[in-house]
């Protein structure tokens, strides 16, 4: 998501978790973002609320063990290219729904505008995905502790539904977007659901998501493969209450929209709708898991992500490229404990391109100083359904001095299975670099 460069010092500093930022002017997709201490953004299936000339980041703060609720994260940043970890907003419980071992994703917070309190809503359940249920959680500030206040009723009863999304109107209202196409409207004061607008509109699948534009509304989601990518589709309306309409694909077919499932769009000071992905990276949620943002075009009946860019300004609204000079070509791994070493000197950043596909698995990536002391280490993912070639992970900023990049095939590989036992993920170990380079 950003062009950040963490300036480290020679002692380490990156693997203690002590670095210092350097400001970027870029979001950068489908590599590991790092905030102000060097750490992964860990902020997924998230959405972006703007208060107080600041955007705020909420979303699932992964494991890389297992898919199990550690607490929901707060970003904050001025341009949306460097993020600040501001806490976790809220934390697992010490029992209950958000308890040890349970399930909680897709929180959305909303600011309601008759009390001025901060709602977030969320899909808690147990690990099998036997038990969802829609809760919230309030705090008085946005980045504030929220407090759980666990099931968000409907006539009295609770919401039994997962995947689910967020909508704030233009006269202030808020609506809860459900798997499958239901629309909820939530209460004046955000704790409650007061009426149903829509109920399993036809071909709505998961991940929903939906925006505004002039006298359109657009009702995004993905179809149902768990954490695999596919081609998401949309519908259009002129009211929420409907016709709706389904429209197609917003990205180009085949492409599995780019790579990503859609979890918000946040309207840009200009008006331009931004698409916010997620890659997902089973087992690896918190370091491998990616992000895709990129800008929309909106236009009547008409949405699409025309191009993928790697790298992107938000303030431009253009593509970018990457600048840098090549270190080596290319290599490729087939089974665990396949190696590669890269020798370099410091004073920029290193990027690494490679090919993803289906037998794709995880690349371990190690720098060593030139005393072989570790100072940074990361999963990345070379797994995909479908092949593509790019952009797969660039480095915080490394200061002068002379270092080794090792890339090592991993015994580990993505794979997952879904509530059904439905096996997904990669059939193999394969790493494919196509070129490593450096990047100032």
């Amino acid at each position: 998501m950003k062009y950040l460069l963490l300036i480290l010092v020679l002692s380490g500093a990156i693997a203690s978790g002590e670095a210092f930022p350097h400001k970027g002017s870029s979001i950068m997709n489908g590599v590991p973002w790092y905030d102000e201490n060097g750490k992964p953004v860990s902020a997924h299936g998230a959405n972006i609320i703007r208060e107080n000339n600041k955007y705020w980041l909420f979303g699932e703060y992964k494991t890389d063990s297992a898919n199990v609720f550690t607490g929901f994260s707060c970003y904050s940043s001025d341009d949306l290219c460097n993020w600040r970890f501001e806490r976790i907003a809220l934390s697992q419980q010490q029992e209950g729904r958000l308890g040890a071992g349970k399930v909680g994703e897709r929180p959305k917070v909303l600011r309601c505008p008759q009390t001025g309190e901060f709602v977030m809503l969320m899909h808690t359940d147990d690990l099998r995905y036997k038990d969802p249920c829609v809760c919230y959680a309030t705090s008085k500030t946005v980045d504030g502790e929220y407090t759980f206040q666990g099931p968000l009723l409907y006539k009295g009863e609770p919401i039994r539904r997962w995947d689910i999304g967020s909508f704030v109107d233009d006269d202030g209202h808020g609506y809860l977007l459900v798997h499958h196409g239901t629309i909820y409207r939530l209460s004046p004061d955000f704790h409650s659901l007061d009426s149903c607008m829509v109920s399993g509109c036809k071909g709505v699948g998961e991940s929903p998501a939906m925006f505004k534009k002039d006298d359109t509304y657009y009702w995004l989601s993905s179809h149902t493969t768990s954490w695999e990518r596919n081609d998401n589709m949309y519908f259009t309306a002129s009211s929420l209450s409907g016709p709706w309409t389904y429209q197609g694909e917003f990205a180009p077919k085949g492409s599995l929209t780019w790579n990503s499932q859609c979890s918000f769009v946040l309207t840009l000071p200009d008006g331009t709708p931004m698409y916010m992905g997620d890659r997902w990276s089973f087992p690896k949620q918190h370091s491998a898991a990616t992000y895709v943002w990129l800008p929309m075009k909106a236009d009547g009946p008409h949405l699409s992500i025309p191009e993928y860019w790697e790298v992107w300004s938000p303030q431009t609204g253009q593509g970018q490229e990457l600048p840098g000079k090549q270190l080596s070509g290319g290599w490729a791994g087939g089974k665990p404990g396949d190696t590669f070493t890269q020798e370099f000197e410091g004073g920029c950043r290193v990027a690494l391109y490679g090919t993803t596909d289906s037998a794709g698995g995880y690349a371990e990536i190690t720098i060593r100083d030139k005393e072989g002391k570790t100072i940074f280490s990361t999963p990345v993912d070379f797994y995909s359904k479908v092949p593509a070639t790019g952009l797969r992970w660039v480095s915080p900023y490394l200061p002068d001095g002379h270092y080794s990049l090792e890339v090592r095939v991993s015994e580990m590989k993505p794979n997952w299975s879904d509530k059904s036992k439905t096996q997904y993920g990669s059939t193999g170990y394969h790493v494919t670099i196509t070129k490593i380079a450096s990047a100032p």
